[in-house]
């Protein structure tokens, strides 16, 4: 009680104070200390120039790119083990898996054969025969191409087999395929051709002699590589008649190339035709494939 009643003491004093120097008059009474005046607002000052403006607003610059995250150590190196892989395209290979080597021809002992100063004599006695046979040709240019493995030593340009029956046009080959097309022509072409159609053989066109170049469909190079092969498309005989393989529909006709296809099995050592395969539908392929016992291929 003690500690309450000071606190309440001091406030009695200054009410007593306070009222003793109150003299009944208002105008007496103090009032609190005031400012003159105001101060004006910042804006109206600078309009009355008495503050200098202020500086113009600088505008912000545009576009101004923000500093990119610096991925962490756990990102980067996911990364460079992304780029280091290489494109799916499709499931592991096996261990074991190589890489085919190019397609190229198989070898053939004639590849390796290039021609020398002086012909051989077989090759001379081979000109005299055709000769004797009534076949016209030129010689021509030796052939070889190192890449294919094509060779041709001592080719022939024919121009006419025997009994004066011209080719069209001239066919480059080989001697000995010279030689067997034109004995084939003078002892069963002509003879066949006036026997089933009455006139006389005058001319043979052909569709390929020499190419350089492996079969359809297979990386062994084809007897055309050697000069050693010949496509017969058709036949002319002497009053105009064209037979045309695969073509014709005259039942003497066909019957006359059936006649030639089959006596040709013996003479050549390959026969194709029409009905072979596609490649040979509209011409005979005869040639002097090398074969074991001298074996033949004829369909």
């Amino acid at each position: 009680m003690t500690l309450l009643k000071r606190p309440l003491a001091a406030i009695g004093i200054a009410l007593l104070g306070a009222v003793a120097s109150f003299d009944g008059n208002p105008a007496s009474a103090r009032s609190p200390s005031l400012p003159a005046t105001a101060p004006l607002p910042e804006a109206l000052r600078r309009d009355m120039g008495e503050i200098a403006p202020a500086p113009p607003e600088t505008p912000a610059p545009a576009d101004v790119p923000l500093p990119q995250t610096r991925p962490d150590a756990a990102h980067d190196k996911a990364v460079k083990e992304q780029e280091g892989r290489k494109p799916f395209q499709g499931p592991e290979l096996p261990p074991d898996w190589k890489k085919p080597a190019a397609t190229k021809p198989l070898s053939d002992p004639r590849s390796g054969i290039s021609p020398v100063e002086k012909m051989p004599a077989e090759e001379t006695a081979c000109r005299e025969r055709l000769k004797t046979l009534g076949a016209e040709f030129e010689e021509a240019k030796a052939k070889h191409d190192d890449v294919l493995g094509c060779s041709l030593p001592y080719p022939l340009m024919l121009k006419k087999l025997g009994q004066a029956v011209e080719v069209t046009p001239d066919v480059e080959l080989d001697c000995a395929m010279a030689e067997t097309m034109s004995r084939f022509v003078k002892d069963v072409v002509a003879p066949a051709a006036k026997a089933e159609l009455g006139q006389e053989l005058k001319s043979i066109s052909q569709a390929s002699g020499y190419v350089c170049r492996p079969r359809n469909g297979s990386s062994k190079l084809s007897e055309h590589a050697f000069g050693n092969a010949l496509d017969i498309a058709a036949f002319t005989l002497a009053d105009g008649t064209t037979v045309e393989i695969g073509k014709t529909s005259s039942p003497p006709q066909a019957k006359l190339i059936d006649l030639i296809r089959k006596a040709a099995c013996g003479p050549f050592k390959t026969v194709l035709g029409p009905g072979s395969d596609a490649d040979h539908a509209l011409h005979l392929h005869l040639d002097l494939a090398p074969r074991k016992n001298g074996g033949t291929f004829c369909q």
